[in-house]
């Protein structure tokens, strides 16, 4: 006979187990460690002296246990290292989409929405009169039946142009888009972590991506002293260097990577909280860190253009107050005509996720 089992209610827990409970915090920990397990369990360990995350019942040693059982940890014996999975690094990018994103419903399918109106996937709710050039397949009888009964009466039933009605549908836009991470030394200068934030929303935008927009396509690029593409799955391990900002390298690099792509919607992200500091002369580096050098800046300024000819916004965010770098960024965007946003950390995920999303409701021409 079955029956009904209650349990104390937690309201913090919102019904999820004690393993859950814990593998959401050692995601969170494994992100800020850059994929560093024996750090992460440390804090894991420490957090649970002051704030009794286990019990008698279950306690850490359990968790590590079902860490292994369920995949999420694998374990070399010769060498007694304990690295994380695949599995984990999928997880993490999902807690960070949940975290960053909110209660985000799956479409049936990967598009990004325009307003333009034409042969498309999508039914548009609302229709219009039959204009010349509309097709056949285009013509929603039921709403054509109806408007020719009430215009002509059901006992000399007969339609005409006027009762017929268009049904549309709305085009669907792929989009290219590539994300640029600026890991140069600032990003974790003055005490305050910059690149925990930036590699969250990376991880978020590619889950949303792969979720919601399977058709779409995100190149994920670092820039220091230089810049080089990294896959999805590298981003948990991702660390700021000794590096300046070569935001040069990184823009040629993104324009390169979006050159291959056929859709023809592509757009840069662009995540920085510095002046660009750095260009590569041949194998020589010129960097002045002092100010904004105009030499680095012109070269910035001149990628903005080609990006707006070949009809590539660039959207920066700046996670940074100074009022020069402020007007330096003001300068690009205008030159590019593309966006920028003034971000604080807490906000960066919400303003790219708003920004990707505004995509579904740019017409293509």
């Amino acid at each position: 006979m079955k029956g009904f089992h209650f349990t104390k209610f937690n309201a913090d827990s919102e019904g999820k187990s004690k393993f859950q409970q814990l593998l959401d915090l050692f995601m969170q920990l494994l992100t800020y460690t850059s994929g560093d397990v024996g750090e992460a369990m440390s804090w894991m360990n420490e957090l649970d002296k002051q704030y009794q995350l286990t019990n008698d019942e279950y306690g850490m040693g359990d968790f590590i246990d079902e860490l292994k059982e369920k995949g999420y940890l694998t374990e070399n014996n010769e060498q007694g290292e304990i690295k994380i999975t695949p599995k984990t690094e999928q997880a993490i990018r999902k807690s960070s989409l949940e975290e960053i994103f909110g209660k985000l419903k799956k479409a049936k399918q990967g598009n990004h929405q325009t307003f333009k109106p034409g042969q498309g996937d999508e039914i548009n709710p609302e229709t219009r009169q039959f204009q010349f050039g509309d097709t056949l397949d285009q013509i929603d009888f039921t709403e054509s039946i109806r408007n020719a009964q009430i215009n002509h009466g059901i006992d000399s039933f007969s339609m005409q142009e006027e009762d017929l009605s268009i049904r549309e549908t709305d085009f669907k836009a792929q989009t290219s888009t590539v994300l640029m991470i600026d890991i140069s030394h600032s990003m974790i200068l003055y005490g305050e972590d910059r690149i925990t934030p930036a590699k969250k929303v990376a991880m978020a935008l590619s889950e949303l991506i792969k979720t919601r927009y399977p058709k779409d396509t995100l190149d994920i690029v670092v820039f220091g002293n230089d810049a080089w593409p990294i896959e999805v799955k590298d981003l948990p391990y991702l660390q700021v260097g000794p590096y300046h900002t070569n935001t040069v390298a990184g823009l040629e690099l993104a324009m390169d990577l979006l050159r291959r792509r056929k859709n023809p919607n592509k757009q840069i992200f662009m995540i920085t909280d510095g002046k660009p500091t750095c260009l590569k002369i041949g194998k020589r580096y010129y960097k002045n860190s002092f100010g904004l050098d105009r030499k680095v800046v012109n070269r910035c300024i001149n990628l903005a253009a080609q990006c707006k000819k070949l009809k590539i916004p660039i959207t920066t965010f700046m996670i940074a107050t100074d009022p020069y770098l402020q007007k330096f960024v003001q300068e690009f965007t205008e030159m590019n005509n593309g966006k920028a946003f003034f971000a604080s950390l807490d906000k960066l995920g919400a303003f790219i996720f708003k920004d990707f999303e505004s995509g579904k409701r740019k017409t293509i021409y």
